[in-house]
């Protein structure tokens, strides 16, 4: 039950957004297992003005950095996080072309009542 939020400049096509959803989904799908149809992100489109991301850690990122924010279960592992963050780069890598530089990812461990994904109860918990 990955819930994503994915920030970025703003000024890239439909096509580039959606390879980007596309290849996060298929990368949690590889890595962490999720169901099919399991698919809950949004991208935020930020002017350059509001939008800023450093050099840090040794990381020399361009403007087209995106900040992705993935919250989960608290049941993953780290072998499973570790490969997603593998899979995330390969994947928007290969399509639409992002450099491993340039992605970003932090991942928040929620636990299960945390969450309710419709109809006002903890399915979960």
């Amino acid at each position: 039950m990955p819930l994503l939020h994915i920030a970025m400049r703003a000024g890239k096509s439909e096509a580039y957004r959606q390879a980007i959803l596309d290849g996060l989904y298929q990368a949690m799908r590889a890595a962490l297992d999720v169901p099919e149809d399991d698919a809950f992100m949004s991208i935020t489109e930020h002017e350059p003005a509001n939008f800023r991301c450093g050099t840090g850690y040794g990381v020399a990122r361009s403007d087209d950095a995106l900040l992705i924010q993935i919250t989960v279960f608290a049941s993953r592992t780290a072998e499973q996080k570790k490969a997603l963050y593998r899979q995330i780069a390969d994947r928007l890598g290969a399509n639409p072309g992002i450099r491993p530089e340039d992605v970003f990812v932090n991942v928040l461990d929620a636990p299960k009542e945390n969450w309710s994904v419709g109809h006002g109860i903890a399915q979960f918990a």
